[in-house]
């Protein structure tokens, strides 16, 4: 088997261990983000991370934490077959010669790569996600006062036919491109770069074949960590933009909501949320790459 076609088996293989884990954590994520500002003198729809689950629990039982997993669920072969399989392509770009481990540097530039390839495939695919997710946060909040109409979707389906229909064609499934750019490119350079670092702290040198599951889930664990830590505001960003009005849109684009919301909310509300994202970055990536591993390894 070519290495190109084992890091499309294995990328898919640790998409989806990384969905089923995080994708809970991710519904809460999304809800603090999307929430409309509360009235002067009224408290938030959600106080936090805890709050949005018993609310979510109580209206929607516990497949609410699983909402918008569909339209992730239904691409993640295809979203981690490019990551993996772009990031490898580019690790052989750098190689000198077969078996040459890289530079962490190195690492880092076949990340951003990866990121920026992926980006393509992340945009619509999480508008569709963070439609379905936020919209029972948004549900009875007039258009002049939240981000989004409360436009009840019966599935990821729903969403792409009503953005196609309504919203401009094809590029309204592209709402959010530039703040994905924004988060994909960074993160996952930093994420490739920490994960490759941290295994080889744990190994004392560059060879790392002979790390236990243990040590790759612990290297899995920081690499997502790592990623979130650094580049969160612009999924803030990110996020509103893909559930703004299209009709009465409260943002006119990333630097909009950007001073928009550091203008409102002060530094926090470009965190907001950061907490779930961090609880789930953790075991969904430390899933994510014991699952690639474990599967590149199989492969040979």
């Amino acid at each position: 088997m070519a290495d190109a076609a084992k890091d499309l088996a294995s990328g898919t293989v640790g998409g989806a261990a990384q969905l089923i884990v995080g994708h809970p954590f991710d519904t809460i994520k999304v809800k603090l983000q999307s929430q409309p500002a509360p009235a002067p003198g009224q408290p938030p729809r959600y106080t936090g991370a805890i709050d949005a689950v018993k609310r979510t629990f109580a209206a929607e039982g516990p497949k609410g934490l699983y909402k918008g997993m569909g339209a992730p669920l239904a691409t993640v072969a295809a979203f981690n077959a490019v990551l993996f399989t772009v990031r490898g392509q580019m690790e052989g770009m750098f190689r000198s010669e077969p078996g040459v481990p890289l530079t962490i540097s190195q690492q880092f530039l076949c990340g951003a790569g990866a990121g920026f390839a992926v980006s393509f495939l992340a945009c619509p695919t999480e508008l569709i996600k963070c439609r379905l997710q936020a919209q029972g946060a948004l549900a009875g909040a007039s258009t002049t006062g939240s981000v989004v109409a409360a436009v009840k979707y019966g599935g990821p389906m729903d969403v792409a036919r009503h953005v196609l229909r309504s919203e401009g064609g094809a590029r309204g499934l592209f709402k959010g491109l530039f703040p994905t750019f924004a988060r994909e490119v960074p993160g996952n350079a930093t994420m490739f770069a920490a994960y490759e670092g941290f295994k080889r702290f744990l190994a004392g040198g560059s060879d790392t074949s002979s790390l236990g599951q243990g040590s790759l889930i612990m290297a899995g664990g920081v690499a997502g960590a790592s990623y979130w830590g650094f580049v969160y505001p612009t999924d803030v960003v990110k996020s509103v933009l893909q559930v703004d009005d299209y009709r009465n849109p409260k943002y006119a684009g990333s630097m909009d909501a950007f001073r928009k919301i550091l203008k409102a909310e002060g530094v926090k509300g470009l965190y907001k949320g950061f907490g779930p994202a961090m609880a789930r970055s953790v075991p969904a990536n430390a899933a994510c790459f014991l699952a690639y591993e474990m599967t590149r390894s199989s492969l040979g």
